[in-house]
């Protein structure tokens, strides 16, 4: 079973995980109770070069919120135009907007700096932190300044419209106004991954599995982890293999067989899947299963976290630990 990342395709750069927002369905657990460290020019570098060896050469910057620090910000474009990777756009979720003036004069800069396009946050889950102001307010810059809008998702617009936009708005509110089911709806209408903070704000909807059946139908996770198609690397030099937020690569490593010794957990699930990763969890460290899980994920989630905060264990492949605290 071959365990190298190699030709990777289409994916971003979190610059931060710490954001102004904690989202129900957010992949990798961001929010205000992260640290605030923002990537640095020489991490930066080390990721872009990495990236494009492995043949991608154009790249979203993303976070957690990229604009909480924009002077940061500011610092790593440069590395960008300087080693020709292009910015297909970077992710907001418009928290830092003040008023016209300064968003102008920030976005003019970034456009200096090779940004053509924001890809603006637009949906229940950010409006329960974010008041729709804030949103318009970018919108009307982008539109000022000649900045590339990407709204995701646009078909939320009229649902953040019914309500009050100077102030945030609960999902039980969207769930008074149009449903019960709206929240079990979202899925449908915007792509979620159903990991990180998603997973949990899921769970009551999703069908349950006895564990022994889980393993009876799980193989290896080659297919995911190996998967290029929409990655990530962080502020840390870590590359996210698929979108399994919690497990890291260090950059160095890509393009390269995975050293099992140093990746014990990534070479479990490349070759035996969730049942190496469970059996080795109860020999090892006392993990004991519960009866029922939300599928595969959920439990190698769930081993994850007991490993990393009940058991301390600390190896390359089971980073930032931050973020099981914090899903």
């Amino acid at each position: 079973m071959p365990k190298t990342i190699h030709n990777l395709i289409s994916g971003g750069l979190i610059t931060n995980y710490y954001c102004s927002s904690r989202c129900g369905h957010c992949l990798y657990g961001c929010s205000p109770r992260w640290k605030k460290v923002y990537i640095t020019p020489e991490t930066t570098e080390q990721c872009l070069k990495a990236i494009l060896r492995l043949g991608c050469n154009s790249i979203h910057i993303g976070g957690g919120e990229p604009l909480l620090n924009p002077e940061a910000l500011k610092e790593i474009l440069p590395v960008f135009r300087r080693l020709g990777m292009g910015i297909d756009y970077i992710e907001t979720n418009s928290s830092w907007y003040k008023n016209r003036e300064e968003a102008t004069t920030l976005l003019g800069e970034l456009m200096n700096l090779g940004v053509t396009t924001l890809l603006i946050s637009i949906s229940p889950f950010h409006n329960e932190f974010i008041p729709f102001k804030k949103v318009e307010g970018v919108l009307e810059a982008c539109r000022t300044v000649g900045m590339g809008i990407f709204p995701w998702v646009e078909g939320f617009l009229k649902d953040l419209r019914s309500f009050s936009p100077e102030i945030p708005h609960s999902l039980k509110e969207y769930e008074s106004a149009f449903g019960p089911g709206y929240l079990r709806s979202i899925p449908g209408r915007y792509w979620i991954t159903l990991r990180g903070r998603a997973l949990s704000t899921y769970l009551p909807y999703m069908p349950a599995m006895s564990t022994p059946e889980i393993v009876k139908v799980s193989g290896n996770c080659s297919a995911e982890l190996l998967d290029t198609s929409h990655f990530h690397m962080d502020l840390f030099g870590g590359y996210i293999p698929g979108l399994c937020s919690g497990l890291r690569i260090q950059a160095k490593d890509l393009g390269t067989e995975l050293d099992d010794a140093k990746y014990p957990h990534l070479a479990l699930l490349l070759t035996k899947g969730i049942a190496g990763l469970l059996d080795y969890a109860v020999k090892e460290h006392g993990y004991v299963p519960e009866k029922h899980y939300a599928g595969k994920c959920h439990l190698c989630f769930r081993i994850r976290r007991y490993l990393v905060l009940e058991k301390n264990v600390d190896t390359a492949d089971l980073k930032p630990v931050e973020f099981y605290r914090e899903v």
